[in-house]
C-alpha cells in the first residue's frame, strides 16, 4: 500500500512539473492598442482635421469618438465578457461626443468628465460590501498574479481574513485615484474648454483636452494603482512567506 501510494504521489508531481498543461491566461489588451485608438488618433483628427477645409467640426468629432467606441465594442466581442468599466466608457465617449453635436456649454461635458471616474471610485468602494471586491479586477487577478499559489499559502499560515483586511484597504487606495482622476478631469475641462461649442476652436480644444488627459490624468492615477499594487504585493509576501518570483506568473 505504502509502495502504491508512493507511486501515485510521484506520478501526480511529474505530471505536475511535465505533463500537465496549464491553462492559458487571457491576455489584456496592450497599451500600445489602447493608447492609439483611445487618445492618439481622436487627438490628431480633432487637432488636425476639424477646420472647414477638411472634416469640419461636427464630422471630426464623430470621425474621431468612432475609433474608442469602436476598440471598446471589439473588446467586448472578442472577451465575451460583460466589463462595468468598459461600457460606461463607452457610454462616456458617446456622451462627450453628443454634448458637443448638441453644442451644449462646455460647463456639462465639465461636469460629465469628472462625473465618469467618480462613479468608478463610488463603485469600488461599494463592491467592498460584496463577494467581488473590484480591487481584483485591477490588481488582484490572474492576468498579473499566482492567484492559486497565494490563496493555498495564505490558507496554510492562517491568514485569509488578514489578507481580506489588506485587499479591503486597497480597495479604497483604488478609489482615491478614481475620486483624483475625477477632481483633474474637471479642471482640465474647465481650463482648456472654452470656446463655443460647435466652433473649430472648441474642437481642437476638445482635441487638446484628450491630449492632455493621459499625462496630467492617467500618470497621476497610474502612479496611485502601482502604490495600490506594492502595498499589495509587500502584504502577500508577509502572509505567504512566498517569494516575488513565485508570487508573479512567469513572462
Amino acid at each position: 500500500m505504502i509502495e502504491s501510494k508512493n507511486t501515485t504521489e510521484s506520478a501526480t508531481i511529474a505530471d505536475e512539473n511535465n505533463g500537465a498543461k496549464k491553462p492559458e491566461r487571457q491576455k489584456a489588451p496592450g497599451m500600445l492598442a489602447n493608447l492609439a485608438f483611445n487618445i492618439i488618433i481622436p487627438t490628431l483628427i480633432l487637432t488636425k482635421l476639424s477646420s472647414n477645409d477638411y472634416l469640419g467640426p461636427v464630422y471630426s468629432i464623430v470621425v474621431a469618438l468612432s475609433f474608442p467606441i469602436i476598440y471598446g465594442l471589439r473588446d467586448y466581442a472578442k472577451s465575451r465578457k460583460a466589463n462595468f468599466f468598459s461600457i460606461l466608457g463607452i457610454i462616456s465617449v458617446v456622451l462627450t461626443g453628443g454634448m458637443s453635436l448638441l453644442q451644449l456649454d462646455p460647463q456639462y461635458i465639465a461636469i460629465k468628465e469628472a462625473a465618469i471616474p467618480a462613479i468608478f471610485g463610488l463603485v469600488t468602494i461599494y463592491s467592498v460590501r460584496t463577494s467581488y471586491p473590484l480591487v481584483k479586477t485591477f490588481l488582484y487577478n490572474d492576468q498579473i498574479l499566482q492567484i492559486g499559489k497565494v490563496q493555498n499559502a495564505l490558507l496554510a499560515y492562517d491568514n485569509e481574513l488578514n489578507f481580506e483586511a489588506k485587499l479591503t484597504n486597497a480597495s479604497y487606495m483604488v478609489a482615491g485615484s478614481f475620486f483624483l482622476s475625477s477632481a483633474l478631469n474637471y479642471i482640465l475641462a474647465k481650463v482648456v474648454l472654452v470656446s463655443q461649442p460647435g466652433t473649430v476652436e472648441f474642437t481642437e480644444e476638445l482635441g487638446k483636452m484628450t491630449a492632455l488627459s493621459f499625462p496630467i490624468i492617467a500618470v497621476p492615477s497610474t502612479l496611485v494603482l502601482m502604490g495600490t499594487l506594492f502595498y499589495l504585493l509587500r502584504h502577500i509576501q508577509k502572509l505567504t512567506h512566498l517569494k516575488l518570483e513565485d508570487i508573479f506568473h512567469e513572462s
